[in-house]
């Protein structure tokens, strides 16, 4: 390996060490679909004036790690392969079916580690599914559909808060975008000094709940790591200044 890449490679480990967790894993929704992105750049071919990407992505997991994405792991997947159409599309790349991820239990594979192959999948997503960037023939809605993203539910999940006093609210979460911070123009309105006005913003992502910090004076902690953005499960400790909340499944109505 030449000097440069070794030190290249380095740095991208470096960069990749996760800073806190999907859920119960280490990992982050982000490490892997940079991991994808550049499969997708090192597998692309030309095709005359067109680039030809891969579709279909093997994301190989150590099974520890696979194992506590439970039943989010599905919602991952499609929250992957949607933003692999978005990178194709942003680059002009040409695909040939709709991106597909499937996470796979690796046992070769060290913990907290990603790698992905590509591989055809056993079953196209559907025969008529255009080339990204290629409009799809007929009229009204199939000129612009390239493919439908598939539903996935929103979590059934509550914030609830705690406090010195052994009190505190429930909050009840529907999928829908909740604004938290200080301002009374927020959805969930904090009475705490070290809250920004705007300070964070919660809601439903392709069947996961992820929360964004808007880049508040104080940040926004996840299990005690500062978060910009970051998919939370169960049992997630989530401190704004100096309110916290732990989150909670809620049976489905």
């Amino acid at each position: 390996m030449q000097p440069i890449a070794a030190v290249e490679r380095f740095l991208e480990r470096l960069l990749e060490r996760p800073t806190a967790r999907l859920f119960h894993s280490p990992l982050q929704p982000i490490q892997i679909q940079r991991r994808i992105e550049r499969t997708m750049e090192s597998e692309r071919r030309s095709a005359g004036s067109r680039t030809l990407v891969p579709d279909h992505f093997r994301v190989h997991l150590a099974p520890a790690d696979v194992a506590a994405l439970g039943a989010q792991a599905e919602g991952l997947a499609a929250s992957l392969a949607d933003e692999a159409l978005a990178f194709a599309r942003s680059h002009d790349y040409v695909l040939e079916y709709a991106p597909t991820v499937e996470l796979v239990a690796d046992r070769t594979v060290p913990a907290a580690e990603v790698r992905v192959s590509v591989a055809r999948p056993s079953a196209p997503v559907s025969p008529s599914v255009p080339a990204a960037g290629v409009p799809a023939r007929g009229n009204g809605l199939d000129e612009t559909r390239a493919y439908e993203i598939p539903v996935t539910p929103a979590p059934a999940a509550a914030l609830r808060e705690q406090r010195p006093d052994g009190g505190g609210r429930r909050i009840p979460i529907d999928g829908s975008v909740l604004t938290i911070g200080r301002s009374t123009d927020n959805q969930l309105v904090l009475d705490d000094r070290r809250v920004s006005r705007h300070h964070a913003r919660l809601q439903a992502r392709r069947g996961m709940l992820v929360l964004t910090d808007l880049d508040s004076a104080n940040g926004s902690r996840v299990n005690g790591v500062t978060v910009s953005e970051v998919a939370l499960g169960v049992g997630d400790r989530i401190e704004l200044g100096t309110t916290v909340f732990v989150v909670e499944a809620s049976p489905r109505s």
